[in-house]
């Protein structure tokens, strides 16, 4: 069985639906993956992610996993997947944002990347080799190569120095994977990152680079870090055109409804972001008629559910009213249940995406609904 199954292509678009297999199960494509950067989806119960929204696959972090709970425990345990009780598909980044994120705790060298932890301060050495050990160790289904995110506002010079870099650590990266053996009884992959920033001759020269490697997927990386809007769907474009047809494609950290409707024009299978979780704690749902903000006093009195056109079993069980009263009184409860909606929703547009593709009109499906989910209610 090969490990990425292309089903049917929309015809007046890029936009794909296929399968991912994996030893923990098949993922649908295209997908939105929760993140759970430590171990766990931010304030959701894994009951929830698996029965409820039929999350098919979701994210762990090389860097923190790393520092918490470290990878003496997580092998002990069995790996990440037993450790945190989730038996479908892991995929983990590799650290390679925090070396963006996380500049003034970092140094960054030809070996590798010194790291003073957020946390404690102890001094960290990422490099493309440990790095591959220790997604071994947690055991992830998809695996990222260690790589540098790019500033989206990076001059050109920087630009073409950091993806040379990425590329020289990618040989390394390989290098190890391919003579490590898969942990823990199952098949484990690894995906190359395209970086080049906002340039196109860059961004053609890495995807062409790694389309030579052959790898199980490729992942698109070094968007939505400071770029414009529409020079981000210009680099997806770009990429995709020389990426493999037959091989998943990850555009990582993206995004909005909007920007992954977008996307999936493009040709991208997969997608991850912290929006949906993170803007729910904060008290903004994404809905099938737009954006809310649950502070505001618009829905003190209204007593009907968040999203009456949705299908997430949160909507028929909480009103608006009920919502905004949890939030202003900063009761817990409220912050989980937007983010489960925000979850949900995101799910469920996918989902939608999917069927669109395999029905064949995913371009006219998706133009109607861009200016609905981007509207403030």
């Amino acid at each position: 069985m090969s490990f990425f199954d292309l089903q049917h292509t929309d015809p007046n678009s890029a936009a794909r639906a296929g399968v991912v297999h994996t030893d923990h199960g098949e993922i649908q494509t295209p997908i939105f993956m929760p993140v759970g950067t430590v171990g766990t989806v931010k304030g959701i119960h894994f009951r929830d992610l698996r029965d409820d929204i039929h999350a098919q696959i979701i994210l762990g972090n090389t860097y923190h996993l790393y520092l918490r709970p470290g990878t003496e425990i997580l092998n002990h345990a069995g790996g990440l997947h037993r450790f945190e009780g989730w038996e479908r598909p892991i995929l983990t980044d590799s650290g390679g944002y925090q070396v963006f994120s996380l500049t003034s705790l970092r140094k960054m060298s030809e070996e590798g990347v010194h790291f003073s932890s957020h946390i404690d301060g102890r001094k960290l050495f990422f490099t493309p080799e440990n790095v591959m050990d220790i997604e071994r160790l947690i055991g992830a289904d998809i695996m990222m190569a260690f790589d540098e995110c790019t500033p989206g506002t990076a001059d050109y010079r920087y630009a073409k120095t950091s993806m040379e870099r990425t590329h020289r650590w990618l040989d390394r990266c390989i290098a190890r994977f391919d003579s490590t053996e898969d942990l823990y009884g199952y098949r484990q992959h690894l995906f190359p990152i395209v970086q080049g920033c906002v340039y196109t001759d860059l961004r053609q020269e890495a995807a062409k680079r790694l389309t030579d490697l052959d790898r199980d997927g490729y992942a698109i990386g070094g968007l939505a870090v400071g770029e414009p809007e529409e020079k981000m769907y210009e680099m997806i474009e770009v990429v995709n055109d020389i990426l493999p047809k037959q091989k998943p494609r990850y555009l990582m950290g993206v995004g909005t409804p909007w920007n992954i409707l977008n996307a999936i024009e493009r040709g991208v299978d997969m997608f991850d972001c912290v929006m949906p979780t993170r803007n729910g704690r904060n008290g903004m749902i994404f809905t099938w008629n737009g954006v809310m903000n649950m502070r505001n006093r618009k829905w003190e009195d209204d007593f009907t559910e968040l999203d009456p056109t949705g299908t997430s079993f949160v909507d028929h069980a909480y009103t608006r009213a009920y919502v905004r009263h949890l939030i202003h009184a900063e009761e817990m409860l409220g912050l989980e249940i937007l983010s489960l909606h925000n979850l949900a929703f995101y799910l469920q547009l996918v989902g939608q995406a999917r069927e669109h593709i395999l029905a064949g009109d995913f371009k006219a499906w998706k133009d109607s609904m861009l200016p609905v989910l981007k509207q403030r209610m």
